[in-house]
């Protein structure tokens, strides 16, 4: 069931990710695409081990309604998610700077 927060995060992510890749649209050259590229597999690894994290935190308090386990599975997926897209873009052009 801890899932279902990243099948319904999901769309969001998409839309997210492809902004991130799309824009600045140059330079397009062989590093940008490999850096973005595991930006993107970070972010999602990331928000899938907070998704899993999230949901043992709430599965383990036993003194709360059922519904916290995906709302905590929820937000440390978007929070893992947005976090290494944060880095990400302000790393990219440090990385890519060309010399």
């Amino acid at each position: 069931m801890a899932w279902l927060s990243l099948l319904l995060f999901l769309p969001w992510f998409c839309v997210m990710s492809a902004l991130y890749w799309w824009f600045p649209r140059q330079p397009r050259h062989r590093l940008r695409t490999l850096f973005d590229g595991a930006a993107l597999a970070l972010a999602l690894l990331l928000s899938i081990v907070g998704m899993h994290w999230g949901y043992a935190t709430g599965a383990a308090e036993a003194d709360v309604d059922s519904m916290w386990k995906q709302i905590l599975a929820v937000l440390y997926a978007y929070g893992g998610f947005l976090a290494v897209m944060a880095l990400a873009l302000l790393l990219r052009p440090r990385v890519l700077r060309r010399p």
